[in-house]
């Protein structure tokens, strides 16, 4: 349970940055401070860079290799964009006129059918009470 002290801990150290970045209290949501036992200490670190100079014999004798040029691709036009976006329009609008079309001649031979079957058996004979 050791990380519900912690978490507590720094929630409450992210609402007190926030409140002394802004400026104000936050009123409707005070923090809620953890328990004593379990407070969560850091200490702070100087760190400083260090610059050494090193006196290296110049490299005559072996060739540096040459770096190659990146290949990156050819920035699109705006008009590359728009021509791709007009086909790939067109494409859907076939796709779905041709579901259209499928639907509907479906719904053709389907009707067609039940009418045929109505025909061939007649109507239905009375119901008796």
């Amino acid at each position: 349970m050791k990380w519900i002290a912690e978490r507590d801990a720094l929630i409450a150290q992210t609402l007190a940055f926030v409140q002394s970045v802004t400026g104000r209290k936050d009123e409707l949501h005070p923090p809620e401070l953890p328990p004593a036992a379990c407070g969560v200490t850091t200490d702070i670190v100087a760190v400083q860079a260090v610059a050494v100079e090193t006196n290296l014999p110049p490299a005559a004798s072996s060739p540096e290799p040459q770096a190659r040029p990146v290949q990156i691709p050819p920035r699109r036009t705006g008009g590359d964009f728009r021509t791709e976006m007009q086909a790939r329009i067109a494409n859907f609008r076939k796709h779905q006129e041709r579901f259209e079309r499928e639907r509907e001649e479906y719904c053709t031979a389907t009707l067609t059918k039940l009418r045929a079957s109505l025909r061939e058996f007649g109507p239905p004979p009375p119901a008796e009470k």
